[in-house]
């Protein structure tokens, strides 16, 4: 059964809470949704690491692992929703909170980094 996943990091100006809203926030766009509810896409908070998997202290990272049949035909809509995602809960973040909403990068993970 193949699998794939994409990292979302937070740069280090975000809060633990910046963390969770954006976690939030993806659980409920309609299309990661129904992957999650038909159990084909997990949605995971994990300590952040840096390229050699090595833990960077408090980050977090959101980890999304699409799972089952199809994985491969789905990965690269699933990681243009995702970007979309993240830049709207980025757009939303600025027009709600102070400050600036922080960076994010949302990358595929190698085998090696799930």
């Amino acid at each position: 059964m193949a699998a794939r996943a994409i990292r979302v990091r937070l740069d280090g100006t975000a809060s633990d809470s910046d963390v969770g809203a954006l976690k939030k926030w993806l659980e409920r766009e309609r299309p990661l949704e129904q992957l999650v509810k038909r159990g084909d896409l997990r949605i995971e908070e994990r300590a952040g690491t840096d390229e050699q998997g090595t833990p960077m202290g408090v980050g977090m990272d959101i980890v999304l692992v699409l799972i089952g049949a199809g994985a491969e035909t789905l990965f690269k809509e699933l990681l243009a929703q995702v970007k979309s995602a993240v830049r709207a809960w980025s757009d939303n973040r600025g027009s709600v909170e102070n400050g600036d909403p922080p960076e994010a990068r949302v990358d595929p993970l190698g085998p090696d980094e799930r």
